[in-house]
């Protein structure tokens, strides 16, 4: 089974080639989704997380994400904290769903990582998808999130690699900057190639006719 990285800096349109992947019945674990699920009303975090950083329950009796994201945020031993109650549990559903996954006998599947390469897990991947659009748009796009401010998006910018070298080391690149459609026939190429490949020996580079567009 091969197993394809999908990552991208904020901003760049990870979540919307994610969506359009699920419509192409690709199987793909969503990191961001299972934090959500431990996070909320009944998640298997949320005990564990109030304990370690009172006062963040919401009235639902799940954690308040935005007040969390608040209290870590700028403080690297808090998100450290944060970290090492989530990430094991997060890997265990990783897991999870590969087991699934070759039960059921899927060729290909994805994970939908944000900090795939900051978190060293491209080397759980066969090949990795990187998203990117330019640098303009993407700022567009995080500046009309809710509660956004330049500050911010600059410290988030911070704590991310750099597009160009999430480019650099990607398998494929699939540019977001032009139209959906661009991006959704560049994705469904990438995966109908894929699909009919073995996996790739782990001294191998880059596959020959990758789709390194530009951003």
């Amino acid at each position: 089974m091969i197993v394809v990285g999908l990552t991208g800096s904020i901003g760049m349109g990870k979540s919307t080639a994610a969506s359009m992947l699920r419509r192409m019945r690709v199987a793909l674990f969503d990191a961001d989704q299972v934090v959500h699920r431990l996070l909320a009303s009944g998640g298997g975090a949320v005990a564990e997380v109030e304990a370690a950083f009172p006062g963040n329950r919401g009235e639902d009796g799940g954690i308040d994400r935005n007040r969390l994201g608040q209290r870590v945020f700028g403080d690297p031993q808090a998100l450290m904290r944060l970290e090492r109650i989530l990430h094991p549990m997060v890997a265990q559903a990783e897991k999870r769903f590969l087991a699934q996954a070759r039960a059921r006998g899927e060729r290909l599947v994805v994970l939908d990582i944000p900090l795939l390469y900051e978190s060293r897990g491209a080397a759980r991947c066969d090949y990795v998808i990187v998203v990117s659009a330019p640098p303009m748009l993407q700022r567009q796009r995080v500046m009309r999130r809710r509660g956004m401010t330049e500050a911010r998006f600059a410290a988030i910018l911070k704590q991310q690699m750099p597009d160009a070298e999430k480019r650099r080391r990607a398998d494929f690149v699939v540019p977001t900057g032009l139209d959906r459609g661009f991006s959704r026939r560049r994705l469904r190429a990438i995966i109908n190639t894929l699909s009919g490949q073995e996996r790739r020996p782990a001294h191998c580079g880059s596959p020959a006719g990758t789709y390194r567009g530009a951003a």
